[in-house]
């Protein structure tokens, strides 16, 4: 079992940590991924080597998301078919819930169990500061309106992974915040399930170490979850418009419903292709857009129903509209979500070659390689 830890100008946080999971379980190996903190911080991490921790050194900073994958492909390459738990530096993850994560990953697998993420959730009780309590709230209830998956905690950083999952977690995009919650969105549709064990919080300082920047890693975070609303927003849009407009040139409900949403869908079909559900094109083209289709089918059968149904009540056109795409967003959501753009099983990403300009280094550890580039001083990107 590796410990990994990805670390961005830390405090003797990470040192008591490491000393502390060092105690507590001498056969757990610690994997510190310095994110680029510079020179300044050297100190913490040379603290961590003399505790028998191995440090991979990034020369610039890249984020939490790019570190964590770095740490991925260390793991793969030197230590073959460990399982992985990644924890934050600041020492908000106490090495008991650690190792209770790490002990649920190991009971899974025993069990036979299909292969599952866990997450250490917080409850959030006692002394927490608002920005988290308001921040993790908010997404929490995005994340399930949107995936109808009750998470209790979106954004924790304790995380467990067995490692059958690494190749997985490496081809998932983003590199900053945002990339933790797309692993949550991403993993039901690549057959993975999602796990909990409910852990303490804890804040020091009102989280004061933290790196997260309110508006900026916000925005990232939340952008995988609108992405999923604005592309159907879109497409409602585009159907509105297109059936006012043959509904004024044709005077026919029927014609115009057809109409609107052949446009409609097929610009849907695209931008949840591309952009929403299968970025990566794990589903083969065809046998999505036959999916997809049926299902536009389905929906066009009781689109058309409806809207009968409520302008025979008397319902204006409009308003008849948006109530029936109102009732069907959630149908359509759930079943692209879970049917039609959905791999058969996951797949495994092939290696991918270090980015250039951010060469690593391993010291402490079984190999080492030298940089590309000399390591940059001076400011750095916030995570």
């Amino acid at each position: 079992m590796i410990v990994l830890v990805p670390a961005y100008e830390p405090a003797t946080s990470l040192v008591d940590l490491v000393s502390s999971i060092r105690s507590a379980a001498p056969e757990l190996h610690v994997l510190v991924v310095d994110d680029g903190s510079g020179p300044a911080y050297e100190h913490v991490f040379e603290a961590v080597r003399r505790l028998g921790g191995s440090v991979v050194d990034l020369p610039v900073n890249r984020g939490k998301g790019f570190a964590l994958k770095e740490g991925f492909a260390f793991v793969e390459r030197t230590y073959p078919g460990e399982d992985v738990v990644c924890a934050d530096c600041d020492g908000q993850h106490s090495v008991v819930d650690i190792l209770r994560v790490a002990g649920r990953i190991g009971r899974a697998q025993d069990d036979g169990e299909p292969a599952a993420m866990v997450l250490g959730a917080r409850r959030f009780t006692g002394e927490v500061p608002a920005r988290s309590r308001f921040g993790n709230a908010a997404t929490r209830a995005l994340f399930r309106a949107v995936t109808r998956v009750p998470v209790q905690d979106t954004q924790t950083g304790l995380r467990g992974y067995p490692a059958s999952m690494l190749p997985w977690l490496r081809s998932v995009p983003g590199d900053r915040f945002e990339y933790e919650l797309s692993l949550l969105l991403r993993a039901r549709g690549a057959g993975y399930g999602i796990d909990e064990v409910e852990i303490a919080t804890i804040y020091l300082e009102e989280n004061a170490s933290s790196h997260f920047r309110p508006v900026a890693d916000s925005v990232r975070i939340y952008a995988p979850l609108l992405k999923f609303s604005l592309s159907s927003l879109g497409a409602f849009a585009l159907d509105t418009v297109a059936l006012l407009l043959l509904h004024s040139l044709t005077g026919s409900l029927l014609v115009s419903v057809v109409g609107a949403r052949a446009v409609s869908s097929g610009a849907n079909f695209l931008a949840n292709r591309r952009l929403v559900f299968d970025p990566d094109h794990r589903t083969r083209l065809g046998t999505a857009a036959v999916h997809y289709w049926a299902l536009v089918l389905v929906l066009l059968a009781a689109n058309a129903s409806m809207l009968w149904a409520l302008t025979q009540a008397g319902t204006g056109l409009l308003a008849a509209k948006v109530l029936t795409e109102a009732v069907l967003f959630v149908v359509s959501f759930q079943v692209q979500r879970r049917f039609v753009f959905t791999a058969d099983r996951p797949q495994r990403a092939r290696r991918a070659p270090a980015p250039r300009g951010a060469a690593v280094l391993h010291r402490g550890g079984r190999s080492r390689a030298v940089a590309a580039r000399p390591r940059q001083t001076g400011a750095s990107a916030r995570r």
